[in-house]
């Protein structure tokens, strides 16, 4: 699962989705933005939406892109759009950009014995 940075702007979203299309190939795993639900929270925003893809593995339950209505033809994965999806989620990828190039993605993983 990844958690975009996905702040709904047609600049910043095609880059992400191409971004992710180079790294992942023809197994884009599903994307959401959780700042679809609670805006930008800017210094807060990395820490929270991590939090909260650590909740998605533990409860295997992938958070939604809300208000996802409209599609950019060019933003074409699976954006988990407007309903959260129950599914396994093992691995994590969370991606924060903030201003000045001050960028950070931290994958985390489900711990196993």
């Amino acid at each position: 699962y990844v958690n975009a940075h996905g702040t709904s702007t047609q600049v910043n979203d095609k880059v992400e989705t191409l971004a992710c299309k180079t790294v992942f190939g023809e197994n884009v795993p599903p994307i959401s933005s959780t700042k679809s639900m609670m805006g930008h929270l800017i210094t807060a925003a990395g820490a929270t939406e991590l939090i909260i893809c650590l909740m998605a593995i533990n409860e295997n339950t992938l958070p939604p892109t809300i208000n996802y209505e409209n599609p950019d033809p060019n933003c074409d994965l699976d954006y988990v759009p407007n309903e959260s999806r129950e599914q396994t989620c093992d691995v994590i990828l969370n991606n924060s950009f903030g201003f000045g190039g001050q960028n950070v993605s931290i994958v985390a993983s489900r711990f196993t014995d």
